[in-house]
């Protein structure tokens, strides 16, 4: 019997706006399986869908790089893993330098910060439904308890795209973990920021077996949590290499995939 139900979010339990539908809503809360999100979105990014599925218990963010759950208005850490600070403002440092049509903003718990509003960070807006807040990164790290979880940079220009994947792939920056999601972004984290590391925060802190656990994906960032449950079910969107690892196919993000996929395979 499937106990908990994990969930991506963009190309998963979200439609192609960023929303998730009534329906969806519906059926997830009328399953009556505790639901937890992993995504490599910021709590502000999640609140819309942690409020509309109306989730008590712990959600996984940032990759898994926080783990938290809703408090009132705000957000209790239950476990976080930034990247030094050292680590976070050479990063920006040195893409702001070589880079600087890379579209670059970073975040902590409660913050999101860019230097200006370009073209990447329009279409993040759009979807996430939040904006930037617009500082010189030097000084936002004059601020001593500074967490640092992500560094994202966007870029629509292939050649250029290749070079920056090329610049991370020779720098020395041992504590971190940066890898490509989707055609264009490029994700910082911490080295420990793992979707297989926050799912088994939860799984332990409530009890239940990763056997008894199911999981919703699209991406190749899911796979480590696909791969990790009992039951993986993967979206009719998903690339073919993603879809060879679901014990179940369900129908698209745009379809209410995951509530249908609820019903059909997990009551």
């Amino acid at each position: 019997m499937v106990r908990m139900i994990f969930s991506d979010m963009d190309g998963t339990l979200l439609d192609d706006h960023g929303y998730v539908t009534d329906t969806n809503a519906q059926l997830i809360r009328d399953s009556g399986i505790p639901f937890t999100l992993v995504s490599a979105r910021a709590p502000m990014e999640m609140a819309e869908a942690i409020d509309r599925l109306a989730l008590k218990g712990p959600q996984i963010g940032f990759n898994g790089g926080l783990i938290y759950e809703r408090a009132g208005s705000g957000w209790r850490v239950l476990d976080q893993a930034p990247m030094a600070k050292a680590d976070a403002e050479r990063i920006i440092a040195a893409v702001s330098a070589r880079f600087p049509n890379v579209s670059l903003s970073y975040y902590t718990v409660t913050d999101w910060y860019a230097a200006r509003i370009d073209e990447g960070l329009r279409g993040e807006i759009a979807v996430s439904h939040q904006a930037p807040t617009l500082a010189d990164y030097r000084t936002v790290f004059a601020q001593e308890d500074l967490a640092v979880l992500k560094i994202m940079l966007i870029s629509f220009d292939p050649a250029e795209f290749a070079r920056l994947k090329a610049f991370f792939a020779e720098a020395q920056f041992p504590g971190v973990s940066a890898q490509q999601s989707g055609t264009a972004w490029f994700e910082i984290t911490s080295l420990a920021a793992k979707k297989s590391r926050g799912i088994d925060y939860v799984l332990r802190r409530e009890g239940i077996d990763a056997a008894d656990a199911a999981a919703f994906g699209d991406g190749h960032n899911d796979l480590p949590m696909l791969n990790m449950v009992g039951t993986p079910i993967v979206m009719a969107n998903a690339l073919p290499e993603i879809k060879q690892v679901a014990k179940h196919l369900t129908a698209a993000n745009t379809e209410d995939g995951v509530g249908h996929g609820i019903w059909r395979f997990l009551k």
